[in-house]
């Protein structure tokens, strides 16, 4: 494919030539489909924020091998064994054994390690140990692993370190887990731990176990922190460096300052000095470019506190974010109004904002799978004493939308004409308006009651979390408010989320799991929950029913204004939990709704998916920046291309951003 380029001089013709010949389509493997994304208007910045980004996009990238090594403890070796046996092999690359195993280096690649990104579960290499043994023993002394036998048992033993993140009741879910976060402790040990450090009468706790290590050593538990001259150092470093280049470049001191306090955080590793950046961060409102860097997100750990290495670097689409805007402009009146009980509401909704954004780069957890949505940072307090900031990644939804173009779903699974037509004309905004909603306020509504623990509902809080930020979005989906404010053009709009959400939570997302398995990931769970109990509470009045037709299950919504009234109870009900930290309730809501499956509803979905081309899963390879630079080497502008395919582009990050030795012992 010839690469697209469009540079700071190139003509608006040039920008359209390339948009009308953009494939979005990278690759196709396992249950996974790889897709290309724009990234419009980047002409338009001004070289000086072409630049920014560059060196954003080089710290973001360089975070990669902490990822995979949190992931596992032996996912960078298992990885170079595997890129190295590819790029090498010398025999018939059309043969079964050798396709097999493209697809697992491709499955790996793509979920930062062995195990998938979804489910959890390891994957299951189709080409034998014999096969690949026979090929390492081709490679020179210098690209064999020290200890290649217990490499060839992770790989191939499918007991050892089965699932990545285990959230099995009753089970101790350090131990059982094979992520790289603890290290000869149990989970009762690391809580006890925690328990001891937290002191429940701080209003401005620190999000402990951020940015660690919890192991043992000489029978005593101790952090191992990620920081400069710590766990991680040699990467760390390399990100402090780049993120220093990138603070020449900042578009304002306030932007400076902000990139400044995130090295602090880096090179000390202090957790108030993360408090320090995140509060900087959210107060940064007027700079175009954006970016989040760092461990953020804790859907990894099965105790939910430390925070994957992520980074995503943005830039404000003006245009689209009038929408964003009047949403954040109205935080105070979405949250007064809300069916939940005043006492669990925010008295006061300070510095709410939002906008929608252009993805430039994706890295670390938001590669090659990305959120389409963000809402930050995650410590209550900083929400409720500084506010959020919640971006909606509209170049990316536009991938997708663009990528599904007549694949069928609809007409497979879509109870009638007048449903699919109402989705195929207001699905894409409503859809976009659901992720606004959710994270600019959903996840910033409420609060938590004095000396509440934010860790209180434990394994449980993720999946509660997004069903909070997810009910508050459908509630507020069918508000005459968005009529009011302009955001929707038909009261029935609201109707195309609903359905597809409905019928998502209750059966699509089935396709993802694996026949036996119960649901596991956390924003699944939070789905299942929704419509699994708004399913059975509005069984008295027939508010959504099953209807079967020439033997296939089809979801009918019989009463759209009563289940908003059902999204309103739930979502009064998942705040309460929060709230007042009521572990027990928010356990019995996540096992009695969101984690079992009918196997024959299951194998139905299967089956039908079957005969359509659709991938589960969906995933973005990065456009490529190159700096132009003068005669004596400094960067003057960046270009930017699309054309780098899915394989070559995650060789090359491995070649060109390897910053941690593998442990294969």
């Amino acid at each position: 494919m010839a690469a697209l380029a469009i540079t700071s001089c190139a003509s608006k013709a040039t920008d359209q030539a390339a948009a009308d010949d953009f494939d979005y389509t990278v690759d196709r493997f396992a249950d996974i489909e790889v897709l290309r994304y724009k990234v419009p208007d980047f002409e338009k910045l001004t070289p000086q924020q072409r630049i920014l980004i560059y060196y954003l996009t080089e710290a973001a990238l360089t975070g990669r091998d902490i990822l995979w090594d949190q992931n596992g403890k032996y996912n960078l070796a298992i990885r170079d064994l595997i890129e190295n046996v590819y790029k090498s092999y010398d025999g018939d690359r059309e043969s079964k054994d050798f396709k097999a195993l493209e697809t697992y280096l491709k499955q790996i690649e793509f979920a930062n390690g062995i195990h998938h990104h979804y489910s959890m579960d390891k994957f299951t290499p189709a080409f034998s140990r014999e096969f690949l043994a026979e090929n390492v023993a081709k490679l020179p002394a210098d690209k064999q692993p020290e200890n290649v036998d217990t490499l060839y048992e992770v790989i191939f033993n499918p007991s050892i370190m089965a699932k990545r993140v285990n959230q099995a009741e009753g089970q101790d879910l350090i131990a059982t887990s094979a992520n790289n976060l603890y290290e000869g402790v149990t989970q009762a040990e690391v809580e006890k731990f925690y328990n001891a450090l937290k002191d429940t009468t701080d209003a401005t706790p620190v999000s402990w176990g951020l940015n660690t290590r919890v192991v043992k050593e000489n029978g005593k538990i101790v952090e191992q922190t990620y920081k400069v001259g710590g766990l991680y150092s040699d990467a760390i470093t390399r990100i402090v460096d780049l993120l220093g280049k990138a603070s020449q470049y900042a578009e304002n001191d306030t932007q400076r300052g902000v990139i400044n306090k995130l090295i602090e955080f880096y090179t000390t590793g202090n957790l108030k000095s993360f408090d320090d950046y995140s509060i900087a961060w959210v107060g940064d409102t007027d700079s175009k470019v954006d970016f989040i860097n760092g461990f953020i997100e804790s859907y990894g750990d099965p105790l939910g506190m430390t925070g994957a290495f992520e980074s995503i670097v943005n830039f404000k689409n003006e245009e689209a974010s009038h929408r964003t805007e009047l949403i954040s402009g109205n935080a105070e009146w979405f949250e007064q109004n809300s069916p939940v009980d005043p006492r669990f509401r925010k008295d006061k909704v300070k510095g709410v904002t939002a906008k929608v954004i252009t993805a430039a780069i994706l890295a670390g957890d938001s590669y090659p799978a990305t959120p389409i949505g963000i809402n930050l940072p995650n410590a209550n307090w900083i929400r409720a004493a500084h506010g959020s900031k919640s971006v909606t990644l509209e170049n990316i939804t536009q991938a997708y939308d663009e990528a599904s173009h007549g694949n069928g779903f609809n007409e497979e699974f879509v109870i009638d004409k007048e449903t699919s037509d109402l989705m195929d004309k207001y699905l894409f905004i409503t859809d976009n308006l659901h992720t606004d909603l959710h994270e600019c306020l959903g996840h910033a509504s409420g609060r938590l009651l004095p000396g509440v623990d934010p860790d209180a509902l434990k394994a449980h809080g993720s999946t509660l979390e997004e069903a909070r930020a997810d009910l508050f979005a459908l509630y507020y989906l069918a508000d005459p408010k968005l009529l009011e404010l302009g955001l929707l053009d038909n009261p029935d709009a609201y109707k195309a989320e609903y359905y597809k959400y409905i019928l998502n939570g209750l059966m699509t997302q089935l396709m993802r799991i694996e026949p036996g398995k119960d649901v596991e990931e956390a924003h699944m769970r939070n789905r299942q929950l929704i419509s699994a109990w708004v399913f059975e509470k509005g069984k008295a009045d027939n508010v959504i029913e099953m209807v079967k037709r020439d033997g296939k299950t089809y979801i009918k919504i019989n009463d759209y204004a009563k289940l908003r009234d059902l999204f309103g109870q739930l979502l009064a009900e998942v705040q309460r939990i929060k709230s007042e930290g009521d572990y027990e309730a928010g356990r019995d809501l996540v096992e009695t709704y969101a984690v079992k499956v009918d196997p024959q509803l299951h194998k139905e979905v299967l089956d039908r998916y079957a005969t359509l081309d659709i991938a589960p899963y969906k995933g973005f390879v990065n456009p490529v920046y190159t700096p132009v630079t003068d005669k004596d080497g400094n960067i003057t502008d960046v270009n930017i291309t699309y054309g780098e395919d899915y394989l070559p582009q995650v060789l090359r990050y491995s070649e060109q951003y390897r910053t941690l030795p593998a442990n294969s012992k």
